[in-house]
């Protein structure tokens, strides 16, 4: 008896932190959706449009090689991107877009398109900082991000808002990075092969320490070859949904369109359900602002800071104008084919996805599955990178191969765990991670645009290819 009524204290202990958590999150996440939107507007405006007028040029720039350039840096335009698609590019496309969709209707999708537009603006912004202020470690590897150039571009006085940042980083990788992924992935083998959770454990921790413990270029060349492979694999087997459901796609747009603007996906109590989902799940899908993918554009070789900063917007474009968008159309298809309703009302996440892909065409469940799989590992990957650099900055570099231990660790814990509050741990530490970086990028903006007028310059002059 006395059993049984610790074990129900322990579980209302539980219930009752989780609920703090979630009361910080929501006190946290509301203005920070308005201050990552109001900045990627803000430098829309001050860049002129830049990410639509030279998406074409950078798209070029992203996936045609310029061997014949020998810049600094450890590795290229197409790895650097690649490794920050790697930890950009997860679950939150499979599983986020769902998510969204179900609580604010198919217009979110519009919503996640009007974000990831102007996050582009942001993304260029933030990478283009990265190199710019980027330094040499003593290893001769390149060290750059938010930190870096808060306190190199902003001057030391500003030193404890690089030092929140990284801080606030270094612990939102063990939760989003590592274990979250890794139980994302357990979970789904273990429902869709019955394979153990712990099995998997041992399989991603495994894979994840041969990865990572080579370091940045490891990680790139892993995920130049899994991050490609994964989108390309989703990707068609989004088109194949789409092109046999071809009469319902003109349904499926104006579904998204319409509902974008309804009464209740605009007004409503404080944000519109539409609006206000649909840029949450877009702003943490492409993680435009967040400070994350300017780590990975940091160590690009590139002869401009404006060069990498085009590859990386294209990071945004490729993952929510792309990826998430897939995924929007077969759940808008799914959605008017069972009668323009999301399941029975309980499936969510990818676990919706999953079953709207498998209804419309065969094997599509498993395409989602092994989706999932891949978009978390990639992730893994991607997120120690980021999250050894933090901790490089806060402790030294001599903390690197004990933050990659500690981090693989958190793989197999993970995959065994239940993670409802390190979900929720996760969700603010991103949030407090971003806020020193969108300060950053307002105070330096005038840098952003010095830079890249100086890009242009150069470009009509000849002097840069």
């Amino acid at each position: 008896m006395e059993n049984a009524e610790n074990i129900e204290q322990v579980e209302n202990s539980i219930k009752s932190f989780a609920d703090l958590l979630d009361m910080i999150g929501g006190f946290i996440s509301l203005p920070l959706l308005f201050i990552l939107v109001g900045t990627g507007v803000f430098l829309t405006v001050i860049l002129a449009g830049l990410q639509f007028r030279y998406l074409p040029f950078a798209l070029k720039q992203t996936f045609i090689s310029h061997k014949k350039h020998d810049h600094d840096g450890d590795v290229s335009h197409f790895g650097a991107l690649m490794t920050a698609l790697s930890a950009t590019i997860g679950t939150g496309n499979i599983a986020g877009v769902a998510t969204a969709m179900v609580a604010g209707g198919p217009g979110a999708v519009f919503w996640m398109w009007v974000t990831a537009l102007v996050g582009m603006a942001t993304k260029y912004a933030e990478s283009l900082l990265a190199v710019k202020y980027r330094t040499t470690n003593n290893k001769g590897e390149m060290s750059g991000g938010p930190m870096y150039y808060i306190e190199l571009g902003l001057g030391k006085n500003w030193k404890w808002l690089a030092v929140a940042f990284a801080l606030f980083g270094t612990l939102a990788s063990f939760g989003i990075g590592s274990s979250v992924q890794a139980n994302t992935v357990a979970q789904t083998i273990s429902k869709n092969f019955g394979i153990e959770q712990w099995i998997m454990g041992v399989i991603l921790t495994i894979f994840t320490a041969i990865v990572v413990l080579g370091g940045i270029k490891s990680i790139a060349r892993a995920s130049s070859i899994i991050v490609p492979f994964m989108a390309v694999i989703y990707i068609l087997g989004g088109l194949v949904v789409i092109f046999q459901h071809i009469d319902l796609v003109g349904q499926a747009f104006a579904l998204i369109i319409n509902e974008a603007f309804t009464a209740q996906s605009v007004g409503g109590a404080v944000l519109g359900t539409a609006v206000r989902y649909g840029v949450a799940r877009g702003l943490f899908s492409n993680e435009a602002g967040m400070g994350s993918a300017p780590i990975a554009a940091a160590a690009a070789k590139t002869d401009h800071p404006v060069r990498q900063a085009l590859v990386s917007m294209t990071g945004t474009f490729l993952d929510t104008i792309v990826v998430c968008s897939i995924t929007g159309l077969v759940l808008a298809i799914g959605y008017i084919h069972a009668g323009n309703s999301f399941g029975n009302g309980e499936q969510d996440g990818a676990v919706l996805t999953a079953l709207y892909f498998g209804n419309l065409i065969k094997g599509g469940d498993l395409i989602v599955s092994f989706g999932v799989v891949f978009f978390a590992y990639s992730t893994i990957l991607g997120w120690c990178y980021y999250g050894e650099k933090m901790a490089a900055y806060l402790f030294g570099e001599k903390m690197v191969i004990v933050y990659r231990i500690i981090y693989t660790a958190t793989v197999m814990l993970g995959a065994v765990l239940s993670l409802d509050i390190v979900w929720k741990f996760a969700d603010i530490f991103n949030s407090l991670m971003a806020l020193p970086n969108l300060i950053a990028l307002l105070l330096l903006s005038k840098v952003v645009v010095s830079e890249t007028r100086d890009f242009i310059a150069r470009r009509k002059s000849g002097e840069l290819y």
